[in-house]
């Protein structure tokens, strides 16, 4: 599971480098999750998920507050959740989810960074079926022994526990990302490094040179889209 890590690293890595970009693309997705049941984490799931995944972002509270008040006001702006999968060089497979309020807009936009960059959008499911949803938790402060002993106490189902760069990775069906969040946190952990549910390729691919360029060069178009929220893909960055 390293190499998933790995890949997790570089896109944090990206998107860090780029804070005003990812802030409003979080402020939106936290407006479009509120609007989906109760502006409340406590009852309101998918809200809650996001808001996790908001912290490791070092998202401002501000930005949070204003989006859960504006999708409890009257706004009348309604937003599609939409994916796309396409394909990159040398077997790269890219899955693209967006949130839009102008459907033509983002399929347009989406289609050019592909066609533009080397690759080619495919038909729904030609992609994700080779993707697992995965919870991702990411510690450190706790041995991998530790994190082990926490999780079958709380009785708490994962699929595999590993350890990297000091930190401590849980990856577990997509379902049981509160399950072990609340396992951990109910252990005294406070703060976690990576905490999202996120798509996991079955298998990576590991490009030549020229290749990684232009895979690189289709990943930064797809994610400049302002409608674009998050960009998936299987190309293992191997310990970069």
């Amino acid at each position: 599971m390293g190499r998933k890590w790995n890949n997790i690293k570089e896109k944090k890595a990206s998107k860090d480098a780029n804070t005003s970009r990812i802030y409003a693309k979080f402020g939106l997705e936290i407006y479009v999750a509120a609007r989906k049941g109760e502006p409340d984490p406590e009852s309101n799931r998918a809200l809650r998920v996001v808001l996790e995944r908001a912290k490791t972002y070092n998202v401002p509270k501000a930005i949070i507050d204003r989006a859960i008040e504006k999708a409890k006001g009257s706004s009348d702006e309604v937003y599609e959740e939409l994916r796309y999968e396409g394909f990159g060089p040398n077997g790269s497979m890219i899955i693209v989810d967006a949130l839009t309020n102008n459907v033509n807009r983002t399929a347009s936009a989406v289609r050019a960074a592909f066609s533009k960059n080397g690759g080619n959008m495919g038909v729904s499911g030609s992609v994700s079926y080779m993707f697992d949803a995965t919870a991702v938790i990411g510690l450190t402060g706790k041995t991998l022994d530790e994190v082990f002993e926490i999780l079958l106490e709380a009785d708490v189902d994962v699929r595999d526990v590993t350890e990297e760069d000091e930190t401590v990775m849980v990856y577990a069906d997509a379902e049981q990302f509160h399950a072990v969040q609340e396992a951990l946190k109910n252990a005294g952990v406070t703060e976690f490094t990576v905490a999202e549910v996120t798509m996991l390729a079955q298998n990576d691919v590991t490009l030549s040179e020229d290749a990684q360029v232009q895979f690189d060069k289709m990943i930064d178009a797809l994610e400049d889209l302002e409608d674009v929220q998050q960009v998936y893909h299987n190309v293992d960055y191997g310990d970069e």
